[in-house]
């Protein structure tokens, strides 16, 4: 295993990011909330918060799940991905804002193809708290992209930032292959 990173933030969507109803949805993370601890199971996310676990919108329990397939229960970024975004951007790009359960401190930014084989989340000590299979990239969506540029645009300006927030720069979804409680300072590797 290669340790491409430190866990920084860990955090639940209480509820979904996108509001009202198509064509006129827009973006809220207002809905997104830090959490102390994660327990990572293969249905999604629990967020420790004060002393009580809040399920994930994504998690196969949450009333208004958005995991249907079962692919989609853990997101997880990196603090390059959001540097690029910021400098894109702007400072309305905050570590977390789009909403990804795990965000690492990495060293560069990793693409699908470098996380093909899987990653897995090790404790202080070494050990491996959970694996986890990582299956697709978080496309980027009209709501998010049109709330980081802080404006009505043109169609030709939404489809180029769009494509730059494509190909993993939103993240990873993932499942857990266990249950397995982590912690900020914990680190990902690549299996």
């Amino acid at each position: 295993m290669h340790v491409i990173g430190t866990l920084t933030r860990l955090q639940v969507q209480r509820s979904s990011l996108k509001i009202g109803d198509k064509p006129n949805r827009r973006y809220d993370p207002g809905a997104i909330l830090p959490v102390e601890r994660a327990c990572l199971t293969p249905a999604g996310v629990l967020g420790l918060d004060g002393g009580a676990w809040v399920v994930d919108v994504h998690h196969q329990s949450h009333p208004e799940t958005k995991n249907e397939d079962g692919l989609h229960g853990i997101s997880v970024g990196f603090s390059t991905h959001y540097v690029a975004m910021r400098e894109r951007f702007g400072s309305r790009i905050t570590p977390g804002c789009a909403g990804e359960n795990l965000l690492a401190d990495a060293d560069r930014s990793y693409s699908l193809a470098d996380l093909q084989g899987g990653v897995a989340v090790l404790n202080q000590a070494g050990d491996v708290v959970v694996r986890l299979t990582v299956h697709q990239v978080a496309h980027p969506c009209r709501p998010f992209t049109g709330w980081a540029l802080g404006e009505q645009v043109e169609p030709e300006v939404l489809k180029a930032n769009l494509q730059f927030l494509d190909d993993g720069m939103r993240g990873f979804y993932c499942t857990a292959e266990a249950t397995g409680v982590v912690a900020v300072g914990d680190r990902l590797a690549l299996l």
